[in-house]
């Protein structure tokens, strides 16, 4: 396995397997990499010839007092990761090399980034939209892969691809959480024991929400009402936002029918966490 920090390289990697007929995957990710990521590496190799992983701190989707330059990095742990994973190269530049000093070229959309996390972080998705259109003109792969615990991104991407005619399977993968629910998320790593213990209020209170849909619940503001009341049952939980949205449009739904996503962000002391579940009708 590689680590490439410059585009010329990697892209001179990609015309070479392109040469002997190789499929190529992408993992986009910010690094600091856990089994979640690890989960979304395994179904790259398993669906393509060659998988390129990237590990970049995209400093275009923080805004301002955001974690940017605590953001956890650890280059030598995710090669291991990577590496047992399956992957052939880690694209791992400086900001330097994926921006130019003068650059004023980004990719935006409308409508599907104003609510959920986009309603808090304005510019976000702005910045996830530009760098990950950048990863695709780079790579040029075939298929890429996401987490669904980032739904909003993940729906972002899907119509940012469909809209741009990119020609990219996209490919979304179940979340993956620790043995007492929490969401696996490099953000974990802030919590102190007791907000790590309180954090798990997410999964509990999106759970008991899931519960009352699958009981036949088919109003939204009641399944809504029900997980932002026991949200604040936990001191330390502070919320950003408890939605029901439709799970492909992300307009907020107020009956469930069809495909829907109850999506949640909160802050776990100074820690913002999101947590998610869809659900998919049959009627």
């Amino acid at each position: 396995m590689q680590i490439v920090t410059t585009i010329e390289e990697l892209r001179s990697i990609v015309k070479w397997w392109r040469g002997e007929g190789h499929s190529v995957g992408l993992v986009p990710t910010m690094g600091y990499l856990h089994e979640g990521h690890k989960s979304l590496i395994v179904k790259a190799v398993s669906e393509n010839d060659r998988v390129v992983v990237s590990d970049f701190v995209n400093p275009t989707q923080f805004g301002v007092n955001e974690d940017l330059s605590s953001y956890p990095r650890d280059i030598n742990r995710d090669a291991a990761l990577c590496e047992e994973a399956g992957a052939d190269v880690i694209f791992h530049p400086e900001p330097e090399e994926m921006y130019f000093s003068d650059n004023c070229t980004f990719v935006d959309m409308d409508r599907l980034t104003k609510g959920l996390c986009g309603k808090t972080r304005p510019t976000h998705f702005r910045g996830v939209c530009t760098v990950v259109s950048k990863l695709f003109n780079i790579v040029t792969p075939d298929r890429a892969y996401f987490g669904q615990k980032d739904a909003q991104q993940l729906a972002v991407i899907r119509r940012m691809v469909r809209d741009m005619n990119f020609g990219i399977d996209i490919v979304g993968c179940p979340i993956v959480r620790e043995e007492d629910g929490l969401a696996m998320s490099s953000r974990n790593t802030y919590l102190n024991p007791k907000e790590r213990k309180a954090a798990l209020i997410l999964h509990k209170s999106l759970s008991l929400g899931e519960e009352m849909i699958q009981a036949g619940e088919k109003d939204a503001v009641k399944v809504k009402n029900a997980i932002v009341k026991n949200m604040k049952t936990e001191p330390l939980a502070r919320i950003d936002y408890v939605e029901l949205v439709d799970g492909e449009t992300l307009e907020p739904v107020e009956t469930i029918e069809g495909p829907i996503l109850a999506a949640t962000a909160v802050y776990i002391g100074k820690t913002r966490l999101i947590d998610n579940f869809s659900y998919h009708s049959v009627f």
